[in-house]
């Protein structure tokens, strides 16, 4: 019940987010879903066929591809208001990462897969949906950039496994991974933390 909840707030949460991308990239309604879309319930579907785990989770619950076409359209609709909702945003986003590295390891578990691969999956339903999003947007991922994107996911899939390793319960252990998450999340935007970002010899970009 717990993960349910966490899950439709952060398909959501990420729905809005690539809504707002493809708003920027001057889409129409049609493209600005489908971004959105995507970038919702893209990890999930790599991460499904990764592991053999049919049908998909929006195959078989349809609900949810209007759920996050809803968000999309929402989250257009609410554009002008965007810079007032800045924070907001940025909050949701930093849940939607950390909430499917947890639902990812969560079902990589349920199929026995070896601790590697859970914390993997985990990884892969984080990161896939925004890579995905920034892909079909024409820019850099922001996972393959300086942000602390991609290592807030792996930490929290890492915090997460090793709690229950040490004898937590899942639903406990995601009440404290999913918070843990957002807050180192959030705590890297404000600060600007970073990953060192390698420039061919000569370049002078900073």
């Amino acid at each position: 019940m717990l993960l349910t909840a966490i899950y439709l707030v952060a398909i959501a949460a990420e729905a809005a987010s690539g809504a707002l991308m493809g708003m920027r990239r001057r889409m129409d309604l049609f493209g600005i879903c489908f971004i959105g879309t995507v970038t919702a319930l893209g990890g999930g579907s790599v991460r499904d066929m990764l592991l053999g785990h049919y049908p998909l989770g929006w195959v078989a619950h349809p609900e949810y591809l209007l759920f996050t076409v809803g968000a999309a359209i929402a989250a257009a609709l609410l554009a002008r208001h965007a810079h007032r909702l800045h924070g907001i945003f940025l909050a949701l986003d930093a849940l939607g990462l950390v909430a499917f590295t947890v639902i990812g390891c969560n079902v990589a578990e349920s199929a026995n897969a070896p601790l590697a691969i859970v914390v993997l999956m985990g990884l892969v339903t984080g990161i896939f949906g925004g890579l995905a999003r920034d892909v079909l947007c024409n820019q850099v991922p922001l996972v393959l950039r300086r942000d602390f994107y991609a290592s807030v996911s792996l930490l929290t899939g890492l915090l997460y496994v090793g709690l229950q390793r040490g004898g937590i319960a899942p639903g406990h252990a995601t009440l404290v991974a999913v918070p843990a998450g957002c807050v180192l999340r959030l705590v890297a935007i404000r600060f600007r933390l970073g990953l060192p970002v390698f420039a061919p010899p000569g370049d002078a970009k900073k």
